[in-house]
């Protein structure tokens, strides 16, 4: 009981400096448990940043309108397929250079897993989804068994960081091990958690979701740069002789996530951070865009592309704004290191949402319109703070189909087509055709494993 008392007392001289201390106006309400939940949410803040958020993106409303770069040109990428012989030589010399250094052991995997999958009516975290279309694999199976792959065919000591959050951390431990984590070495995996941001009220002020308990939420996916940190990972990264990482999300199983012509593009250009993009399908598809903001790489989100922009075309119609963002990056681990020197060095986003909090009474209010103000950052805007960023663009059919709704665009349906689809042209490129219903329009049932192939090459080899 001093302990506890000591330790309130400390946090209230620490919330009163900076007119907070409402987040304990509870606390003779309190149970024992409660009361140490509380604290140790508080003692994990950082007050004088806490303090300068308040002031600085809630008070004062920053990041609320994007500011346009004043010349707005589109961003250099290399292309998916090789157009001179230049770069059919420079391709064949990256894929050299990305195979050497994963059996190096240079790069690892990173997975941004820290949602649930509350939006595909789903009750736990996204990883544990299923989502292949005979098998019925989860998302972390696939990439597991991705892994297994690149270690079985490059290095057997390629090493897997996890990033889960607050709200799914145990769960997504505990489904690895109830799998024996897939085949891979329990010790080749490292499970941290994502930095979690309290919501705001907008005269600035901490909300509480319970009497002993503040609102919080995960701070954004540029978050996980920190985390990297903050966990360990880096230095653990550093130790293991790793200078690269491979970033993904969770909810794209198409993805390549240990790709030698990507890193091997990274690496001969000497990049701090390189992405990957696709064309757009339409002017107004919902990703961000690569472009050349007053003759720096950045990437501006969708909602703040003006029309005009979006619609652009070139001399011969094709849209001049094409470079669509699908979170797909190689980070240089000194890079990451830099930028996570202190706080994070990145710019906050604030968006405006309703967030269910209690009031001065002590009851829980669900709020009928926003209230509450969040606080994001976003891995993206890392890369103007990049040493030659590059993008390099990839094939949408055969890279990017995420799973994010229920149904509809980007739903479990249309990710398993896409699944099946990448299939067929794996195995018809190696002369098996499984046939096709055009009459009903179905497909049929295919699916290949990534224990056996990751590219569609890997079905001609013996």
């Amino acid at each position: 009981m001093h302990d506890i008392q000591r330790r309130y007392e400390k946090v209230l001289a620490q919330t009163t400096a900076i007119h907070q201390a409402h987040v304990l106006k509870f606390w003779s309400q309190l149970g024992q448990a409660e009361k140490i939940h509380l604290l140790e949410q508080l003692e994990a803040l950082d007050f004088g940043r806490i303090d300068h958020l308040a002031k600085e993106h809630v008070l004062q409303e920053k990041d609320v309108l994007f500011v346009l770069p004043e010349k707005i040109e589109p961003a250099p990428c290399y292309p998916a397929e090789p157009r001179t012989d230049k770069q059919k030589r420079l391709y064949t010399r990256a894929w050299k250079v990305g195979e050497k250094a994963l059996r190096e052991g240079k790069v690892c995997a990173f997975t941004v897993a820290g949602g649930m999958g509350t939006r595909l009516g789903f009750d736990g975290p996204k990883g544990c989804f299923q989502i292949s279309p005979v098998q019925q694999k989860t998302l972390f199976q696939l990439f597991a068994e991705t892994i297994a792959h690149c270690k079985r065919r490059y290095n057997p000591q390629i090493r897997w960081f996890i990033m889960t959050s607050q709200g799914n951390h145990r769960a997504t431990v505990d489904f690895f091990k109830r799998n024996a984590f897939f085949g891979l070495p329990e010790e080749h995996l490292v499970f941290f958690q994502q930095g979690m941001m309290p919501a705001f009220s907008p005269d600035g002020k901490l909300l509480l979701d319970q009497k002993h308990s503040l609102s919080l939420s995960p701070d954004g996916h540029g978050g996980s740069l920190r985390a990297l940190r903050q966990s360990g990972a880096l230095d653990e990264m550093k130790r293991l002789g790793i200078e690269h990482i491979s970033y993904f999300q969770v909810d794209n199983p198409l993805v390549r996530l240990l790709d030698p012509h990507f890193i091997g593009l990274h690496l001969l250009s000497k990049s701090d951070m390189s992405s990957k993009s696709i064309p757009k399908s339409h002017d107004k598809e919902k990703v961000g865009v690569f472009v050349l903001g007053d003759a720096t790489l950045t990437v501006i989100e969708y909602s703040d592309l003006p029309d005009e922009l979006a619609t652009r075309k070139n001399t011969e119609g094709s849209r001049m704004f094409d470079a669509g963002s699908i979170a797909i990056h190689i980070i240089s681990r000194d890079f990451a290191e830099r930028i996570t020197d202190g706080d994070l060095q990145l710019p906050y986003h604030r968006a405006v949402k309703k967030v269910p909090f209690v009031d001065e009474s002590g009851r829980r209010i669900e709020p009928e319109k926003p209230n509450g103000v969040k606080l994001e950052q976003f891995v993206f805007d890392a890369i103007p703070l990049a040493t030659n960023p590059i993008v390099v663009e990839t094939v949408r059919d055969e890279e990017f189909s995420p799973v994010k709704n229920e149904s509809g665009p980007d739903s479990p349906d249309t990710c398993r087509r896409d699944l099946i689809q990448r299939a067929i042209r794996w195995l018809e490129r190696a002369d098996v055709y499984v046939g096709n219903d055009n009459t009903s329009g179905s497909l049929p049932p295919v699916e290949i494993s990534p224990l056996r192939a990751i590219f569609p090459e890997d079905l001609t080899l013996q």
